[in-house]
């Protein structure tokens, strides 16, 4: 049996094969197991900050890229015992197939280990959610998700610069020297997303609008929906969904109608120039007896003649609610503009019309 196991195929022993086959199949069948350990302690080690979050939540969302960071591990490092075969390391392109493969095998495990390192990020991220959503600041959660995108795309480019150096030998230094000059190069070209870039950290720390919020920017009205690193996506009352260049979100002028105190409703009326002063005195009063018989909707009002002029009499009504739903606003200000109509028939009082050859038709 020893000189069977000695026996050499492709320039390596039967045991070096088996040893292999081992260690990748007791990998196979313990790698779930060993990954919830690990995980678990992982998560005594992390449990101090994450509060709120159970440790199945944890170990659900770490487990599968540590299984497969796990399996990869042994499996390259038991491979690396094995001699590459000379009958197979041909050269293609100039470039060896031990070489090819080597190259892969960084590839892969840079990859394995980026993909773990960004579920921790979510985690992360799910922590601090959790702790955002407990004292009801949803500034913080803005900010969470914004940071957690930041940190990704920082782990990705940090992954691509290490398979550039392990997998392809080169030289990183050299390299961010050279991508330095090209960058500010870029950077030139792309102005406009750069400024982008600078609006969305000037967003985020000066906070005009946060997720969810009801906007008015460059004549677009609806509910930021989320704010990224070049723009920020709003879902227009029109259920449309727009996207905004930050540059603007912040050059803009921009109304941030969710911080406001009060809605306002505001009606012109121009009556009739041969309308009586005693039937004008008595709209505005009638007007006025409307709105206090409504004084638990309607916090502040004004009513009064705002011009006289020839063809009309212009009367001013203006009135303020509370920020009650958009849906209750409209129906109460119906309620009061049929009221209008209704003053208006009794009191037999007629609105100024235009008419092409005349400024109004009495």
């Amino acid at each position: 049996m020893k000189n069977f196991f000695d026996i050499v195929i492709l320039d390596n022993t039967i045991r070096s094969y088996l040893f292999v086959i081992g260690s990748i199949l007791l990998a196979l069948i313990f790698k779930r197991y060993l990954s919830r350990y690990i995980a678990g302690l992982l998560f005594r080690i992390i449990k101090r900050i994450a509060v709120g979050v159970d440790k199945t939540s944890f170990v659900n969302l770490v487990v599968s890229p540590l299984e497969t960071f796990l399996l990869i591990v042994v499996s390259l490092v038991s491979i690396e015992k094995l001699t590459f075969p000379t009958i197979l390391n041909v050269n293609i392109y100039r470039v060896s197939t031990h070489g090819i493969v080597e190259v892969l095998a960084v590839i892969i495990f840079v990859l394995s280990f980026i993909w773990l390192l960004l579920r921790i990020i979510d985690f992360i991220a799910m922590i601090l959610h959790q702790k955002a959503n407990a004292t009801g600041d949803a500034k913080e959660n803005q900010l969470i998700v914004f940071f957690k995108d930041f940190f990704k795309a920082l782990i990705i480019i940090c992954g691509v610069l290490l398979v550039l150096k392990y997998a392809f030998g080169l030289k990183i230094g050299s390299l961010i020297t050279g991508l330095s000059i090209a960058t500010a190069a870029i950077a030139l070209s792309l102005r406009e997303s750069m400024e982008n870039l600078i609006a969305s950290f000037i967003i985020f720390f000066d906070k005009p609008f946060m997720t969810g919020d009801l906007v008015k920017v460059q004549g677009i009205t609806g509910t930021v929906e989320k704010i990224g690193l070049r723009s920020t996506r709003i879902r227009t009352d029109q259920k449309t969904f727009v996207t905004v260049p930050n540059k603007q979100m912040v050059d803009s002028i921009m109304d941030n109608l969710s911080l406001r105190t009060q809605r306002r409703a505001f009606v012109q009326l121009e009556v009739n120039s041969a309308t009586t002063h005693e039937q004008v005195d008595q709209l505005v009063l009638s007007i006025e007896k409307t709105f206090q018989l409504r004084s638990r909707e309607i916090e502040n009002y004004t009513v009064f003649l705002s011009d006289i002029n020839k063809n009309a009499f212009v009367i001013h009504v203006e009135f303020f609610t509370a920020t009650i739903p958009p849906a209750d606003f409209n129906a109460l200000r119906q309620q009061m503009n049929l009221a209008i109509i209704r003053m208006l028939e009794d009191l037999d009082i007629r609105l100024a019309t235009k008419d092409p050859e005349k400024n109004y038709e009495l």
